[in-house]
């Protein structure tokens, strides 16, 4: 297949464009801000057609290519992590530099799976993942995890709600076990196996697909709310957006003369981000990066994948990033999603006022990722830009940008 150059998830151009539009779910189109249309791995085609084959997994992938050598430069797009503590950039600057294809394939053996020695690096900046061939002619991707990222029981309790939805007849890609275990290790790494999915990102501009979604995500919310997660973190605005502010501007990152205006902005918003998430709201147990590149759409089915950022959090936060365009847009958008979201689930409007705040918190926290990540090998060539004063302006503007929209009345249901 036909190499390209990584783009982030919102296939963002280099620093010459002009163009600032926004998605309106936190990505700056077309600046040098973009924005995960993460928190994934990102697993799929959706930047291109399906190719019919079952070959497609999650957010903005671009076409697979062989492996071959060191596997540390995967190329992959951008998505949000739990923040790491301590030192400035992360302390395991190259993580990877030890799984190569061989270890990969020994690492498939130990498991109990007959790899064929076929070895596509797949697109995902937070782990590594593989899609393998296995002598029997079928297909399974792997996901290396990585080190540090999450414990052992965080994966596991990540495994198993994602069978407890199977089980309640949600199509989740879910990994496969073999002797009663989904998580496996080989030297020191951490790894699943899990069934080659197919399909592409839905079409939402069809009511008909936004109203499937809404029932399914229904469906999903009425069993993530039947019980709680144990080790896995809750959806906390202090993590994703003070945290993030006070590590960069603790950094280097932000050129100098940019500090008082990216300080004295945020400062700002943080005000507003604390009294929106102050609503009283019910936690369940959510997918916690629902975007559309983590859902694979098939057959009027949307198959979700990707649950590596599972948290407890409210309903919304699985439901704001399926909203585009302008306020009438999203309006009647937010009708159509909820009227079937109800079916199955009933649905706080109060948590409406929170859709800014989040996505202003996914806005600060994936520009702090980048930096924490900057020692990763892989990070300097798929964001050229983070380290210029063009990404930093346009990232400060549209931080302003949503001062105003925290500022506005929010959404409300028809």
């Amino acid at each position: 297949m036909t190499q390209q150059q990584p783009p982030s998830d919102s296939d963002v151009p280099d620093d010459t464009s002009d163009d600032t539009s926004d998605d309106n779910r936190g990505n700056t189109l077309g600046s040098a801000d973009p924005l995960a249309d993460p928190l994934p791995d990102n697993w799929g085609n959706s930047a291109l057609p399906d190719d019919n084959l079952g070959n497609s997994w999650g957010d903005t992938e671009l076409p697979a290519e062989p492996v071959s050598g060191n596997l540390a430069h995967p190329q992959e797009a951008a998505t949000n992590a739990p923040l790491p503590t301590g030192s400035p950039v992360e302390s395991s600057a190259t993580p990877y530099s030890a799984l190569n294809p061989d270890v990969i394939l020994d690492a498939l053996e130990s498991a109990g799976f007959e790899p064929n020695g076929s070895l596509v690096a797949l697109n995902s900046f937070e782990n590594r993942v593989y899609q393998v061939g296995l002598h029997d002619e079928s297909f399974v991707v792997t996901k290396f995890y990585r080190p540090g990222r999450w414990n052992s029981e965080q994966i596991h309790e990540e495994h198993a709600f994602t069978q407890e939805l199977l089980d309640a007849e949600l199509s989740v890609v879910a990994p496969t076990r073999i002797n009663n275990t989904s998580l496996f290790e080989y030297n020191d790494f951490q790894f699943a196996v899990f069934p080659r999915q197919g399909g592409h990102p839905p079409e939402i501009e069809s009511e008909h697909n936004l109203a499937i979604m809404g029932r399914t995500l229904g469906r999903m919310h009425a069993t993530g709310q039947a019980a709680e997660h144990q080790t896995r973190p809750s959806l906390d605005w202090r993590r994703m957006a003070e945290e993030s502010r006070n590590w960069l501007l603790a950094s280097n990152f932000i050129p100098k003369e940019l500090l008082p205006a990216y300080e004295s902005t945020t400062g700002h918003l943080l005000t507003g981000i604390e009294a929106a998430m102050a609503t009283p709201t019910q936690n369940i147990r959510l997918h916690g990066d629902c975007h559309l590149g983590n859902v694979l759409w098939r057959d009027d089915v949307p198959h979700f994948v990707d649950f590596d950022d599972t948290v407890s959090g409210p309903a919304i936060q699985d439901l704001w990033m399926l909203l585009s365009g302008d306020n009438d847009d999203r309006a009647r958008q937010l009708h159509v999603l909820i009227e079937a979201y109800e079916t199955f689930i009933s649905f706080d409007p109060a948590q409406l006022a929170m859709i800014e705040a989040l996505r202003t918190m996914r806005m600060m926290y994936h520009a702090a990722w980048i930096g924490r990540r900057w020692n990763d090998p892989a990070f300097p060539p798929a964001f050229p830009w983070f380290n210029g004063g063009r990404y930093w302006a346009d990232h400060i503007l549209a931080l302003r940008e949503q001062l105003s929209a925290l500022d506005d009345e929010p959404l409300a249901l028809k």
